[in-house]
């Protein structure tokens, strides 16, 4: 086998480039096989050098069916690396992988993928051949007993793949078109308005009390007395409640209601809104 054919041969097999399959093949002296351990030792110091950087591009990937469903994030540094089509074929084997193991990110690194290698084997190689940090992000998966699983994706990349991913799950026996095509609207209007809860008493406390705090500082420079104060404070909270639960928002599709009243009129009985979750790439 000539040089050349054994570069070739090397590449295909690693995907590295050209001048490291070379420079890996003179180390080697061409000997394949050394070449290989070569360049995934020179890949892992690579991908190590390459963790310390900033990645807040990628794509959000879900997978899974009406009965269970899962969302993974996975970044990198650029969005043009974001639709290389070995980043996207990774990603897409990725989430299937994550819906299998229900989110379980220690057991998703050392799982094999079809190449044989695990995922953690595979996203060093990734990393050193795309040359950006690649980091396996959020995860969730949604398998609720009598729960329904509704999703939406915003900005599609490909596929199953985009920059905004919102999954509901709807706790309910009822299977008519009515609750799928509300499954596909809240799903929707969760991706608009970013609620931080269900309800209002479901609100982080500290949220509200770090909410609260910038209120009363803000009013305090305005000079008006404390029991003024007290009042345009309760008010302010209350409305960023009503705000940022899910229950009480402006319906996106119909402003002059609210998701609450949307539910009543469905008139589906067992209706409850079992979860929710919205990820959005670099938030």
């Amino acid at each position: 086998m000539s040089d050349i054919d054994k570069v070739k041969q090397l590449r295909k097999s690693t995907g590295a480039g050209f001048k490291d399959c070379n420079s890996a093949l003179e180390e080697s002296k061409g000997d394949i096989d050394k070449a290989v351990e070569i360049l995934r030792v020179k890949g892992i110091s690579k991908a190590s050098k390459k963790m310390s950087r900033v990645a807040n591009e990628g794509v959000v990937a879900i997978s899974g069916d009406e009965r269970k469903v899962s969302i993974i994030e996975v970044n990198c540094e650029t969005d043009f690396v974001a639709k290389n089509e070995d980043f996207i074929n990774f990603v897409k084997e990725l989430s299937e992988i994550n819906n299998s193991n229900n989110s379980d990110l220690e057991k998703l690194k050392q799982t094999k993928m079809k190449n044989s290698k695990t995922v953690e084997e595979n996203l060093v190689a990734l990393i050193a051949k795309i040359g950006e940090k690649i980091t396996i992000g959020r995860v969730k998966t949604f398998n609720h007993d009598g729960s329904k699983n509704f999703n939406y994706l915003h900005t599609v990349v490909k596929d199953n793949l985009s920059k905004l991913a919102v999954v509901v799950s709807l706790e309910t026996n009822d299977i008519s078109d009515n609750l799928k095509n509300f499954g596909k609207q809240l799903s929707m209007h969760i991706a608009a308005t970013n609620p931080i809860a269900l309800d209002s008493g479901s609100i982080d406390k500290n949220i509200l009390e770090k909410e609260i705090s910038l209120i009363n500082e803000e009013l305090k420079s305005t000079g008006k007395p404390d029991d003024i104060i007290k009042k345009i404070s309760q008010g302010k909270i209350n409305k960023f409640k009503e705000e940022n639960s899910l229950l009480t928002q402006q319906w996106v599709m119909d402003p002059k209601k609210k998701v609450q009243d949307i539910i009543k009129e469905l008139s589906i009985n067992d209706l409850k809104i079992k979860d929710f979750y919205r990820l959005k790439i670099g938030e």
